[in-house]
């Protein structure tokens, strides 16, 4: 089962960019004492040196209504090409800063907000994880998937993993 590396501060949120600016898409989840709860897929935007991470939303999106009846969040990461996971909990706010979207804005965000950065209807989501979780191969998706051939072979576990907390 690998090994259980938790980090903390500097390296948990140094874990966090890594994984989200090399995933960009995530689950986005709200209304989460709700069954099912309110999930869709978000493109991250930035992901700040203190860990929050920004999105944009349609203001009308049903995203933004559950989070300012309650800003609770989870943001599910998943890599398949890396073999690298992602899960955080924390805290995010619907935000109509036009500055930051400025800041934020590229060319792809037009395929959702066609007017561009003026587009009446674009918001900003900012995430601040509280905690969260990670998966990580340490050699790659090649390796972890010849280690995991070789195992069923010889009969012994090769997991090279490892995983652990991440806390902002």
């Amino acid at each position: 089962m690998g090994k259980t590396e938790n980090l903390f501060s500097r390296e948990a949120i140094d874990k966090i960019k890594e994984i989200a600016d090399h995933t960009r898409t995530c689950m986005f989840c709200t209304k989460l004492d709700a069954q099912p709860f309110s999930t869709a897929p978000m493109a991250t935007q930035k992901v700040e040196d203190d860990g929050s991470i920004w999105f944009f939303s349609t203001k009308d999106s049903d995203r933004n209504a559950d989070l300012q009846r309650k800003p609770e969040a989870q943001i599910i990461y998943s890599s398949q090409d890396k073999e690298e996971y992602l899960s955080l909990y924390g805290d995010a706010v619907v935000m109509y800063d036009r500055q930051k979207v400025e800041e934020l804005w590229s060319p792809m965000s037009k395929v959702w907000f066609q007017e561009g950065p003026t587009d009446p209807n674009l918001s900003l989501i900012h995430f601040k994880p509280r905690q969260g979780y990670y998966w990580d191969t340490q050699h790659g998706k090649v390796v972890a998937f010849a280690k995991m051939a070789a195992s069923v072979v010889v009969g012994k576990t090769m997991d090279d993993g490892v995983q652990g907390k991440v806390n902002p």
